[in-house]
């Protein structure tokens, strides 16, 4: 079982919702009698499909009580914590609400067991790249850091473990946002807010509600990082501008700060990546030295550069840390090469505004793309009128493949676009199109579902269909 420091308050009775990993992490936290009990007695819903197993003994014999099978929560609690995918405008959610004083979610729970040295990160896309280079960059200054949160390291088991002097970089989804209250970060970044995830927060003003939510409890003496790139960000950031706070903006490509803007960061017209801080401009790396690719990782650079000099990180650990970041897994990840054709993986695209993001990194009229997946029903216009523009040959598969398709036929222009039922066969259309110098690019703009478990099943089935296609292609030569 994980552990969770004592505080000096016992949080009293308190619910847990959800079954996954994240539910039994919290109740793990909160069933550790050997440090302090952190909670008189600890009650975990599983929800309507959840039934008992293993896991459901182990937190009895713990001291739990568990129900499954049903969202009527019942009784009085002192406390409700949710788990990330139970929806707060879910039938399950408003039960616990009506039966508990309080309803949070588990980084905030975290939070409140340690409250110091945190850096928060949100955004509908490239927030783990940034989490993680973030936390690169503060240890290329000597801080000890963790990277926590939706990246996949419950915040609740680093606090137990967590060094003396660690920061904590967490990346937080509109999800875990939404059920926050008092979490106080000393720098929170928002990278962009585009249509996502709209089944679960219903309209895109809760989903930006959501998102604006890490700035909540910031001061004067904090930083916050927003995109200038859509009319969310911008609108957030008049907002925390007239709260009286610090607010570093990152510009789009081709974009320079005004003389009279304190704090900011942007890429001068020579590639080189530079950071205003309270009016003092410092000079990092050029983009093109950069390992990760697009001009969505060039914002992503920066406002890692930005938290890590806002915690004290020195510029030269800075640029030193900016040189040595690889490419992440399944983010426009390159995956072989075989006769002048490359092949990359972008799995995690699993949103139209990524894929348009994506095919900045690459030469206009060399990309093959493959689109497609679970439909999640997303406007397709931009997105469509982006592949007609960069891509050469699209090929749609999958559930949401014919309706790709028809988006991108309706925009008639010279693109190809071709149809195949699933991502293997969508695949060898694209070698049979492609020549050297090609790309083909698997960024899918949507999830994953209806062919695999995630977009990290998608991503490797992929590289391994990939390094299987490289092998045969050398062998024919």
């Amino acid at each position: 079982m994980a552990m969770c420091d004592a505080s000096e308050l016992n949080l009293g009775d308190v619910v847990v919702l959800g079954l996954g990993k994240t539910g039994e992490a919290v109740a793990d936290c909160l069933l550790d009698n050997g440090h302090g009990g952190r909670a008189r007695s600890v009650t975990v819903y599983g929800g309507l499909k959840s039934e008992p197993g293993e896991s459901t003994r182990a937190l009895e014999a713990a001291g739990a009580r568990v129900v499954c099978g049903t969202e009527d929560v019942e009784g009085h609690f002192d406390l409700a914590v949710v788990s990330p995918g139970i929806s707060e405008f879910s039938d399950f959610f408003a039960s616990a609400a009506a039966h508990a004083e309080e309803v949070i979610g588990e980084p905030e729970l975290a939070w409140r067991e340690s409250p110091e040295r945190w850096v928060g990160i949100t955004g509908t896309n490239g927030k783990t790249t940034t989490t993680t280079l973030t936390r690169d960059l503060l240890r290329a200054g000597g801080l000890p850091a963790e990277a926590v949160g939706n990246i996949g390291t419950m915040a609740v088991g680093e606090v137990e473990r967590r060094a003396p002097g660690e920061w904590l970089v967490a990346e937080l989804s509109s999800f875990q946002l939404a059920t926050t209250k008092r979490l106080h970060p000393h720098v929170a970044v928002l990278l962009n807010v585009t249509p996502d995830h709209l089944a679960w927060h219903k309209t895109m003003e809760n989903y930006a509600a959501a998102k604006e939510r890490i700035f909540a409890n910031l001061d004067s003496g904090d930083l916050a990082v927003v995109s200038d790139g859509d009319d969310w960000c911008r609108a957030i950031s008049e907002r925390l501008e007239a709260r009286g706070l610090r607010v570093c903006h990152l510009l789009a490509a081709g974009e320079t700060p005004a003389a009279d803007v304190a704090c900011a960061a942007w890429e001068r017209g020579d590639g080189m990546l530079l950071v205003r801080e309270d009016g003092r401009e410092t000079e990092l790396v050029n983009k093109a030295e950069l390992s990760i690719r697009g001009e969505h990782n060039v914002e992503n650079a920066l406002a890692a550069s930005a938290a890590a000099l806002a915690c004290g990180v020195h510029v030269d650990d800075v640029r030193a840390g900016l040189l040595a970041f690889a490419p992440l897994e399944h983010r426009i990840e390159p995956c072989g090469e075989a006769r002048g054709i490359r092949f990359v993986n972008d799995s995690k695209a699993t949103n139209t505004d990524a894929v348009s993001k994506a095919l900045t990194a690459f030469a206009p009229g060399s990309v093959l793309i493959l689109l497609g997946g679970h439909d999640k029903g997303t406007e397709l216009d931009d997105m469509a009128s982006d592949v007609a523009a960069s891509a050469r040959v699209a090929v749609c598969f999958g559930e949401a493949g014919e309706r790709i398709a028809s988006a991108l036929e309706a925009q008639g222009s010279a693109l190809e676009v071709i149809r195949a039922t699933h991502m293997e066969q969508a695949l060898d259309a694209a070698i049979a199109e492609a020549r050297p110098g090609d790309v083909v690019l698997l960024s899918p703009a949507c999830s994953s579902f209806d062919e695999f478990s995630g977009y990290e099943e998608r991503g490797r089935v992929f590289k391994a269909l990939v390094e299987q296609r490289i092998e045969a292609m050398g062998e024919r030569q």
